[in-house]
């Protein structure tokens, strides 16, 4: 038998070793503990006596807490994750999830930053040079903020003569390297930041105080704050990274172009915000060069 806790405790780890962004890791493994909370209160420890009608009540009580059919829908795919693992590492002959389905629910637009809201930001952070380089990092490059976390200092390169400025992105799990050019305004913001950076043998580009690398969740908490500062409603952190996309699309660059710099798995994934684009369009708003 497949203790449940105990495979929870597994798979958190298995994560870790596929080198997994923080964030999953994170949210896969409360969403499975979580569950597993759930199925010993029901007297279920044991993976191989799981049953689809387990799982469904599970999803009920989180409607009850008032969970959102997208969060529901969020946490069955770490459900339906959790159980290939079972299958593939533990050998689990029956998988209670194949017949489990997603409540469906509406899908937003990306949230795209107008030019008065980034420029309101990028004044919110100006006196503090850390932030103020990884906003505009974000903006001109529209890289995930899991491969900002873990940028070096060797994969910035800056402009010299006719070589152009760039951002090397390294090979990562599902994520293959690819190469961002990096505009005069990032490699401003890159080099304020480098003058002020504490002496550190820590090779991350932006790290704290005391020279550790600057975690996902110090940079989430650090923009929200100036979100706030700014005035700026219901953004987050990833909005910058749907802004340089739109931006891009919106000056023309080829789909092609912008999915490659964005590092989608699908170009479908790009040309959703083209729709987005036109409606802007057609209601008069512009967007301008970050």
């Amino acid at each position: 038998m497949t203790d449940l806790q105990t495979a929870h405790k597994e798979f958190v780890d298995d994560l870790k070793a596929k080198d997994k962004a923080y964030a999953t890791i994170l949210a896969y493994g409360k969403d499975i503990d979580q569950l597993v909370e759930f199925l010993n209160k029901k007297g279920v420890q044991n993976a191989e006596k799981v049953k689809l009608e387990d799982l469904k009540a599970f999803t009920e009580d989180l409607f009850s807490k008032k969970y959102t059919a997208k969060s529901v829908s969020r946490k069955i795919n770490s459900i339906k994750t959790f159980f290939r693992f079972l299958r593939e590492r533990k050998g689990l002959k029956e998988d209670p999830t194949s017949l489990l389905t997603h409540p469906k629910y509406e899908v937003k637009p990306p949230r795209i930053l107008t030019p008065i809201e980034y420029r309101a930001l990028r004044d919110a952070c100006r006196g503090d040079v850390r932030t103020a380089a990884v906003v505009e990092v974000l903006l001109q490059t529209g890289i995930r903020i899991s491969e900002l976390a873990a940028i070096k200092i060797e994969d910035i390169r800056f402009s010299k003569g006719d070589q152009p400025g760039e951002l090397v992105i390294p090979n990562r799990p599902r994520h293959p390297k690819r190469t961002i050019p990096l505009n005069k305004a990032a490699q401003d913001a890159i080099k304020r930041y480098l003058e002020i950076r504490p002496k550190s043998k820590n090779k991350t580009l932006f790290i704290t105080k005391t020279g550790r690398p600057l975690l996902i969740r110090n940079i989430r908490t650090v923009i929200d704050r100036y979100y706030r500062v700014a005035e700026i409603k219901d953004a987050k952190v990833n909005d910058l990274r749907h802004t340089f996309i739109a931006t891009q699309l919106s000056a023309g660059v080829p789909l092609t172009d912008v999915s490659r710099l964005a590092g989608h798995k699908r170009l479908s994934t790009t040309e959703k915000y083209l729709d987005y684009i036109k409606k802007k369009k057609e209601g008069g708003v512009k967007l301008e060069e970050l």
